[in-house]
């Protein structure tokens, strides 16, 4: 048996490849009722106030697929699962425009394979710079640092400028708060192989994994950070001031780690991740006393 369906696309395809046919002589034409092909479904009740709030999600969200839509309605209290949502969200067209990227071949990734990888909480974290600009066409640099296990984004500055300096009180303020990491991953930036940050860091008996030169593979998770950081918020805003950067920044940071679910910690928050038992069961080194009572740069 025909279904509906497909009698209102085989009439859709006659009136594609004759224009001037009319949908009442088509219908004619392929013993079809009219009725048929003026059909359009319905969401049932019970489905509508649950579309209302995907569409809303997906205004707010403009880059988050179906499964991390269903993630934020499972966290707001809708017993949905996963086909249910994506059945709405195809009714709804929310489909998210899928993006062509240029293929560049950049060499050999077994040295990212066989990088260290994090065993536990505070044991890497990774930083990298995403660059930007204001309003005015001046230069806006932000510095992001991740902790790799939890995926928790530990710190984030904006500034129009920084040097190894502000790398490190960054970090420094980034440790009151979260513990000092075993080990630090980043490029060869010169912020990163800078003698202040270096010493500082030796200090602290915080070792620096080194990624090899033209290998941004090999510190894949910011720059998966900074992907998303540049889909969601970025590219959707225009700062006038570093000020009002540096806010919807750390309000990005905040939501990033405590509301949006990570497809990588089975659509868990960071946060809640980090909360689950065994993960950094391992004590917490902190700053000496002495750092801890500084205020950040």
């Amino acid at each position: 048996m025909v279904s509906p369906s497909s009698r209102r696309r085989a009439v859709d395809h006659v009136r594609e490849k004759l224009p001037r046919v009319s949908q009442r002589r088509a219908c004619r034409a392929l013993g079809v009722p009219r009725a048929t092909c003026r059909y359009r479904p319905r969401a049932p009740e019970k489905d509508r106030a649950l579309a209302r709030r995907m569409r809303a999600l997906s205004s707010r969200h403009p880059r988050f697929g179906y499964r991390r839509i269903a993630a934020l309605l499972r966290q707001e209290g809708f017993a949905v699962n996963r086909k249910r949502v994506q059945r709405l969200w195809r009714l709804e067209a929310l489909a998210v425009p899928r993006r062509q990227r240029k293929r560049r071949r950049l060499g050999d990734a077994s040295a990212g394979r066989a990088r260290r990888t994090a065993a536990g909480r505070n044991d890497v974290w990774s930083m990298d710079f995403v660059a930007d600009r204001t309003s005015d066409g001046r230069a806006l640099r932000v510095l992001v640092v991740l902790d790799e296990h939890t995926r928790v984004c530990v710190a984030v500055k904006a500034a129009r400028s920084i040097v190894g300096g502000d790398v490190l009180q960054a970090l420094l303020a980034a440790m009151r708060r979260h513990g000092v990491p075993r080990h630090v991953r980043c490029d060869n930036g010169p912020e990163f192989v800078g003698r202040t940050l270096r010493e500082g860091l030796a200090g602290l008996e915080v070792a620096t994994l080194y990624i090899e030169p033209g290998s941004p593979w090999q510190n894949g998770h910011v720059e998966s950070l900074n992907g998303r950081l540049r889909d969601e918020l970025l590219r959707r805003e225009d700062f006038d001031t570093i000020e009002e950067a540096a806010a919807l920044l750390e309000r990005w940071r905040v939501e990033y780690n405590t509301k949006r679910p990570h497809s990588a910690l089975g659509y868990l928050t960071p946060v809640a991740f980090a909360a689950r038992a065994g993960v950094g069961s391992a004590p917490l080194r902190r700053l000496p006393r002495k750092l801890m009572t500084r205020t950040a740069g």
